[in-house]
């Protein structure tokens, strides 16, 4: 992303698209009063957070005992049921679908090949599912500390060793073959990068023809196998990341709070809700909502616009699609390919 002398004047910034996730699959349905249950209350949370001011809404969903739901038909149930509810939200199922663990000491995985292929089915369709890109380790707990799994279910020992040895699997064969289905469905991808080699892969799926549609992408600042903590590293992503792409910051625990001020401050989208942490700045507990409305307070302390749904759904280009390769290039804001024989760094040129 290029900065100009004027790019952190926020009457030149787009306006900010709060990304919400609230349901928290890792989390035990008894770890926080904010865990949402029954598919009313799920529904009605969805319902509170848009109200707060976010626009994209980051779905997983529970089952009636409150764990994880791992049954595409419950997705369905929950998709229908939001695009009455908040029809102007932008609907992201977590490709992941429910990593959590079944019963205490079982592996945190993420769900076979085949039946994250089945998002490209859902009905009715989200606006965008999530993808990874190249298979990584994804120990969630290497940045907790004591303070941030108090009282909850991840201080049992079991949990904290099957969480810190989960695996986000995204080979090659799988990942080129979801972002197929995803956009034969018209479903739009969502990137959850977690450094810049994985960025470099995606840009080179677009180069080779590979992917095709708007780049709309998470860094993911989590630790463990993702990328850490230091602002250095997210200013080297953000550096890297194409002037034409859409990007959100994505980290945890009370870290959220000073990385999204910086993600705020310059031109960038943020993410919040207790999948992510179940407190404030200074250690309270504090609900997805809450954390929403401390994002639109200091948007508005620094006189940034919060964008409204019509606003969020024409910022991450929801339902454009791009015809060819080079189309996707020019769009992205990435080089053209090097033409056969051609020395030099390609350019475009002005028509």
């Amino acid at each position: 992303m290029q900065f100009f002398d004027d790019s952190l004047l926020p009457e030149n910034q787009q306006p900010l698209v709060i990304q919400v996730a609230p349901y928290g699959p890792q989390w035990d349905a008894s770890d926080s009063d904010d865990i949402a249950v029954s598919m009313d209350d799920q529904v009605q949370k969805a319902v509170d957070c848009w109200n707060a001011g976010a626009t994209v809404l980051h779905v997983h969903v529970r089952e009636e005992d409150g764990k994880g739901s791992k049954h595409l038909s419950k997705f369905n149930e929950m998709l229908a049921r939001l695009r009455e509810a908040v029809p102007k939200m932008i609907l992201q199922v977590g490709g992941s679908i429910s990593f959590a663990p079944e019963d205490d000491g079982q592996a945190a995985k993420w769900m076979t090949d085949d039946t994250r292929h089945m998002l490209a089915d859902l009905n009715p369709r989200p606006d965008q599912v999530t993808i990874a890109i190249n298979t990584n380790q994804m120990n969630v707990m290497e940045l907790m500390t004591e303070a941030d799994v108090a009282g909850t279910s991840l201080t049992n020992p079991a949990l904290q060793a099957a969480y810190t040895d989960m695996i986000v699997p995204s080979n090659p064969s799988w990942h080129v073959e979801h972002l197929k289905r995803l956009t034969a469905s018209g479903i739009q991808p969502h990137f959850m990068l977690g450094n810049v080699s994985q960025l470099e892969t995606v840009e080179r799926l677009i180069r080779r023809g590979v992917y095709m549609g708007p780049l709309i992408l998470n860094y993911v600042a989590i630790g463990g196998g993702f990328a850490g903590l230091n602002p250095a590293d997210m200013m080297e992503f953000v550096r890297r990341t194409p002037d034409g792409a859409v990007l959100t910051l994505e980290t945890l625990n009370r870290h959220i709070y000073p990385m999204n001020t910086m993600a705020i401050a310059m031109g960038m989208h943020v993410r919040v809700g207790i999948e992510d942490t179940l407190f404030g700045p200074t250690g309270e507990r504090m609900t997805s909502v809450q954390q929403i409305e401390m994002m639109v307070h200091i948007a508005r302390e620094l006189n940034r616009d919060v964008a409204s749904g019509d606003e969020a759904h024409r910022i991450y280009k929801i339902g454009e699609t791009y015809r060819s390769t080079e189309e996707t290039l020019a769009r992205i804001g990435f080089a053209p390919n090097r033409a056969q024989g051609q020395r030099g760094v390609p350019m475009r040129v002005a028509a």
